[in-house]
C-alpha cells in the first residue's frame, strides 16, 4: 500500500450551478447550491485514499461548523487525521461557480489554511514515514518549503501541484520529484503557451512533468525518456470541480504500487473521468474498484477509453 502524506489546503466548497458564468457585473440565476468538503490537499488527500492509499493530513481547519464538517469528510474518507490542527477562527472557504457544460471558476478565502507557517511536532516523522509527500499552494509558501525540505531529507518523492499558479522558488523547484500542473499553469510559469515545450522547459528544474490537457488528456515528460501523451477518456462532463485533484491522488497511489508511468497515467486519468461525471469535490472521487472497473472497459474496448457513446470529451484534470 502506497504511504502518501498531504500537507495542504482544507476548504469547505460553497458552489453554485448556473446556466452560464456571469460576466464581470452581470448577476444571474442559478439553478442550486451546495456546500461540501473541499480544498486541493484535502481533495488529493480523499482521492489517494479512495484509490487505495494509506493517507495522513497536515494542515489544519477553523474552530466553526465547517471545521467539523471537513474533519469528519476526511476520517470518514480513511485519511488519518491527526496531524490536522483546529485553529481559532473561519475555515477555508472556496466559492465556486459551475456553468452548464460543467466548467467552473474558484475564488479562495485561506482561512485556517493561512495560519499553516510551518511543520509543528510530529510532521516531519510523519512525512519520514510516506512513500510520496503531495504539495499544493493553498498554504503560505514558508510550509510548502519545509515539508518539501523534510520529505528530501528523508528520502520521501515529492509531488507538487502548483496551483493557484505563483511564482516558484528555485528551492522549491529543487526540492520537487514530478510538478503537475495544467496546461494554464505551465504556461503562466514558463511563459510558453505550447505544452510540448512548457514541459521542455519546466525539466530544466524539476526532473519529471505531468501536464493535463483537459480533454486532449495528459502530457507526461522527464529527462531520461520521451514524452507521452495519453488521451482522457471520453465522458459527459457534470462538474470539473477537483478532478485536477483526484488525477494527482490517483497517480501517486499508481505510481507508488510500481505501476509503469503509461498505466499509472491511464489509471489515473479514468480516475478523473470518472470524476467529472458526478457534482462536487471529494463527493465525486471514484473507489479503487470504480476506477479499475472504468479502466479495464476502456482496455477491454482497446482504446484505452471506455466503450460505448462518446457525447463530449471530459476536462482531463483542471480543478
Amino acid at each position: 500500500m502506497t504511504a502518501i502524506a498531504v500537507l495542504g489546503s482544507t476548504n469547505m466548497d460553497l458552489v453554485a450551478y448556473v446556466p452560464k458564468a456571469p460576466r464581470l457585473g452581470e448577476t444571474v440565476t442559478g439553478t442550486a447550491f451546495r456546500a461540501v468538503p473541499g480544498g486541493k490537499g484535502a481533495n488529493q488527500a480523499v482521492a489517494a485514499a479512495r484509490c487505495g492509499g494509506e493517507v495522513v493530513m497536515i494542515g489544519a481547519v477553523g474552530a466553526d461548523g465547517f471545521g467539523v464538517r471537513l474533519r469528519s469528510a476526511l476520517a470518514e474518507a480513511g485519511v488519518e487525521t491527526a496531524a490536522l490542527r483546529t485553529v481559532e477562527g473561519a475555515s477555508g472557504t472556496a466559492h465556486i461557480t459551475v456553468d452548464g457544460e460543467g466548467a467552473n471558476s474558484i475564488i479562495v478565502i485561506p482561512g485556517a489554511n493561512g495560519l499553516v507557517t510551518g511543520l509543528e511536532a510530529g510532521d516531519d516523522s510523519r512525512i519520514g514515514a510516506a512513500d510520496y509527500l503531495l504539495l499544493q499552494l493553498e498554504l503560505p509558501l514558508e510550509a510548502v518549503l519545509a515539508g518539501a525540505r523534510a520529505a528530501r531529507a528523508h528520502g520521501v518523492r515529492t509531488v507538487l501541484t502548483p496551483a493557484p499558479v505563483q511564482p516558484l522558488p528555485p528551492e522549491l523547484l529543487d526540492l520537487t520529484d514530478l510538478l503537475v500542473p495544467n496546461e494554464h499553469e505551465a504556461a503562466a510559469l514558463t511563459g510558453l503557451t505550447d505544452p510540448h515545450a512548457a514541459a521542455r522547459a519546466l525539466l530544466q528544474d524539476v526532473p519529471e512533468v505531468v501536464v493535463t490537457l483537459g480533454a486532449a488528456g495528459v502530457l507526461y515528460a522527464a529527462r531520461d525518456r520521451r514524452p507521452l501523451t495519453v488521451p482522457a477518456p471520453r465522458v459527459r462532463a457534470v462538474d470539473t470541480t477537483a478532478a485536477g485533484d483526484t488525477f494527482v491522488g490517483a497517480l501517486t497511489v499508481a505510481l507508488g504500487e510500481g505501476r509503469p508511468v503509461p498505466e499509472a497515467l491511464r489509471w489515473a486519468s479514468a480516475a478523473a473521468a470518472l470524476s467529472v461525471q458526478r457534482s462536487g469535490a471529494q463527493d465525486s472521487m471514484p473507489t479503487r474498484a470504480e476506477t479499475e472497473a472504468f479502466a479495464l472497459a476502456g482496455r477491454s474496448a482497446g482504446t484505452g477509453q471506455p466503450p460505448g457513446p462518446h457525447p463530449e470529451p471530459t476536462p482531463g484534470a483542471p480543478a
